[in-house]
């Protein structure tokens, strides 16, 4: 088996070895109760519409899977549950395909099960124009998601090295792309910093992909027969930091939100931070792998309780839940004292 499948396929197989070690930062947010909703469940509107994309619910199956005959299959199946929920998709990176032709097929049948949906495709930010325009090409996508994964690549044994160029790359893309380009983190979230200078190259869908998930550090020094980089697999902000700090910058882009989120309430108090919509990896990974038709019969219960648990709120639209009250406790809570963001502001929205 050629290299670049074999590391794949290890990809895909440790992400569900470890996928019971995922810890949610969410677990810092609570929402205020108040009695009287003073609204039906019918009234909640889930649709999301921003960039020329249309959501018909505030989640999708987000990067992980092609490059190899197996991960391939695996994407046929995402791809299935995709078609049956309505949910948008995105592929894992396509530069497998760029360096092997033959493994187009494996992000191909993505696009060709699902034909009318909205699919993603993906490519690392050492990529340029020229690479972006192809893996657009190859899957006929809606949108591309360029990773931004340093802290991976240099636990990874043959990551890259090189990381100079990433900012105009990403630059490069955005201006020469004709379909959105989403700057999206692998885990590891990000801070005010990353969000301003995004927005300051023209970026204007950000996902701040936070810790809590599946860490590529953990699976890429698991991959190390050399010596490990313990305490890398530990870098980073979670999710619920990265949109707190998301908050205190951003000014036009939108926020994606992803990094162990698992749960309906997660993609309810992820809006509630700013998110104008979610990605989830590790979960519809484990649920496909699981039994295909189980994963569809969840998520259209997922729709439900994201209807009920929006009316609980007050909220009729994903917009509706960013003025909801939230009490933030623990380490988020901590983080946003050493960062100096007020929480303060959270709890009296209304």
């Amino acid at each position: 088996m050629p290299k670049q499948n074999n590391r794949k396929n290890e990809h895909v197989s440790l992400s569900e070895k470890f996928y019971e070690q995922g810890v949610s930062s969410f677990k810092d947010i609570r929402f205020v109760h108040h009695s009287f909703p003073q609204m039906d469940v019918k009234d909640v509107d889930l649709s999301v519409s921003f960039n020329g994309l249309d959501f018909e619910v505030p989640f999708f199956i987000n990067a992980m899977s092609g490059g190899s005959r197996w991960t391939g299959k695996v994407n046929e199946k995402l791809a299935i549950i995709a078609r049956e929920t309505g949910l948008a998709i995105a592929t894992g990176s396509v530069s497998a395909a760029l360096k092997d032709p033959e493994q187009e097929s494996t992000f191909k049948v993505v696009r060709e099960t699902n034909p009318k949906g909205l699919v993603f495709a993906n490519l690392g930010a050492g990529h340029g124009l020229k690479n972006a325009k192809k893996v657009v090409d190859i899957l006929q996508a809606d949108a591309l998601q360029i990773h931004i994964n340093a802290p991976q690549e240099i636990v990874m044994p043959e990551g890259d090295r090189e990381f100079s160029e990433w900012i105009s790359n990403l630059q490069e893309i955005a201006e020469g792309l004709d379909v959105p380009v989403i700057a999206k983190e692998v885990g590891f979230g990000m801070s005010r910093e990353t969000i301003h200078l995004l927005e300051s190259i023209g970026i204007k869908l950000i996902d701040i992909s936070g810790s809590g998930g599946t860490n590529f550090a953990q699976i890429e020094n698991y991959r190390r027969t050399d010596q490990k980089l313990d305490d890398l697999e530990s870098w980073g902000q979670t999710t619920v930091e990265s949109l707190l700090e998301a908050q205190e910058v951003v000014q036009h882009a939108h926020i994606i939100a992803s990094g162990g989120i698992r749960r309906p309430i997660e993609i309810v108090k992820a809006l509630s931070l700013g998110a104008s919509l979610t990605g989830l990896s590790s979960q519809f990974m484990h649920m496909a792998l699981e039994d295909v038709e189980q994963a569809i019969e969840t998520i259209q219960g997922w729709k439900s309780e994201l209807a009920s648990t929006m009316t609980l709120l007050g909220a009729k639209s994903i917009t509706d839940l960013q003025k909801t009250q939230l009490i933030i406790s623990g380490q988020s809570a901590d983080w946003c004292t050493a960062r100096n963001i007020s929480i303060q502001k959270y709890a009296s929205r209304s």
